[in-house]
């Protein structure tokens, strides 16, 4: 089991976004955590906290089936929510090993909570030395995530 992430915290309006420090993130919102044991080819993937406050209250979750390969940029999830349908691009490749069954049941798992029981699947990378160097950590995604925030406040 792994212990309770420590989050950065940006408030933009009235709006107040978390972001885990223990995992890395694309700037669209996708976050990788490298699950135990340490050395494992191993990641959870899942969506920020911003995502899904942007994107709204989810209501169906549809993940690829597991054994799917999954090449980075692949679209591994499709989320819809009452306003949008985001297909979820994988920001490494690999084998997709386990879909968190829990969406069949409770699809909103993911806005309650993002950084834990709302993780979407698990992927068995196979480049993840390499993969790895082109995700943000904790302090870059949030300086990317405010600025989305406040371009989105002035539109």
């Amino acid at each position: 089991m792994q212990a309770m992430p420590e989050f950065l915290q940006t408030t933009v309006d009235k709006f107040t976004f978390l972001v885990a420090t223990d995992r890395l993130y694309t700037a669209e919102g996708v976050w990788v955590l490298p699950v135990e044991p340490q050395g494992s080819n191993l990641v959870r993937l899942g969506i920020t906290d911003f995502s899904q406050q942007h994107n709204g209250d989810v209501a169906f979750v549809s993940l690829k089936p597991t054994g799917t390969a999954i090449k980075v940029g692949d679209e591994f999830a499709e989320i819809e929510t009452m306003k949008v349908t985001i297909g979820i691009a994988s920001p490494v490749a690999g084998i997709l090993v386990k879909a968190n069954e829990a969406f069949t049941l409770k699809p909103e798992s993911v806005n309650e909570d993002p950084y834990g029981k709302g993780w979407l699947a698990e992927i068995e990378t196979t480049n993840w030395e390499t993969g790895h160097a082109n995700l943000l950590d904790a302090k870059a995604y949030l300086t990317v995530m405010q600025s989305q925030a406040e371009e989105e406040l002035k539109s």
